[in-house]
């Protein structure tokens, strides 16, 4: 088995989130790292560091996934940012075009640059077509009331509810996040595979949300899985890394400060 690791994500021109933070994970656990660009995000340092959303044209998107999947026999795959409903159905294509040992999904939901209709579209299709694709998804606490249809989480418990409801749609495994978001002193995340749940603390490294911290744990576990761990121990391996990097985090002139992988 090779420890190849392959992802499909959005650019992200800062470097602190998306493709640039996925490729960084890879190289830093010892993964060989190839990557599709689905979008690009560039934040507008005039406009208060909003959003700006390029999509990548679907047929360039296909192009870029037939290219790196003859070139290799690619097995292990992170799907990060799509952001459009044509984009979905091209990686949907791609990803039922050949067998996977592994599909990590980090289900990135509502992009800021798109208008409300477009982006409930684009969370739809990716409920649809892509999450029962996968062996692994990633929820954050936004993310697992949105695919799970829970009004809130407020708790542990409900963390886990959030993630069996998640399951229910096809992966066999749900990591549900919830982050800096939810109460108490602890960065919890609750891993549900198959029948087995596991509950996994660290406390909290300050009250804020660092950039690239979900690209960064959905890249580790899949660098993981491709070098043959299971998932329970990728995970475990995977949430040690993103505390590190949140720990060693690096910041600049932008209102946010970044994940540093492998600190």
């Amino acid at each position: 088995m090779a420890d190849l690791a392959y992802v499909i994500a959005g650019s992200e021109a800062t470097g602190g989130a998306g493709i640039q933070a996925d490729l960084r994970t890879f190289q830093a656990l010892g993964a060989f790292g190839l990557g599709t660009v689905t979008c690009i995000v560039s934040f507008d340092p005039a406009k208060d560091w909003g959003h700006r959303f390029f999509p990548v044209p679907a047929d360039v998107i296909a192009a870029q996934i037939e290219a790196a999947t003859a070139a290799y026999a690619l097995d292990v795959v992170k799907i990060g940012m799509l952001g459009t409903p044509a984009t979905i159905d091209v990686v949907a294509a791609g990803l039922r075009s050949q067998p996977w040992r592994h599909v990590v999904l980090d289900p990135v939901l509502i992009c800021k640059g798109q208008e409300p209709g477009a982006a409930l579209d684009t969370d739809n299709a990716l409920r649809e077509q892509v999450v029962p694709l996968a062996t692994v998804v990633t929820p954050n606490l936004f993310e697992a009331r949105a695919l799970s249809g829970m009004s809130s989480i407020e708790s542990v418990e409900d963390l886990t509810e959030a993630a069996r409801r998640i399951q229910a749609l096809g992966p066999r495994c749900v990591v549900a996040k919830g982050g800096v978001e939810l109460p108490g002193d602890d960065a919890v995340d609750v891993l549900v595979d198959g029948d087995e749940v596991t509950v996994l603390r660290v406390p909290k490294v300050g009250r804020e949300r660092v950039a690239g911290a979900g690209c960064t744990l959905a890249a580790a576990i899949t660098a993981e899985l491709a070098k043959g761990a299971d998932v329970g121990a990728a995970v475990a391996r995977a949430k040690d890394f993103v505390t590190a990097g949140i720990e060693g985090r690096l910041g600049g002139r932008a209102p946010f400060e970044v994940v540093r992988q492998g600190a």
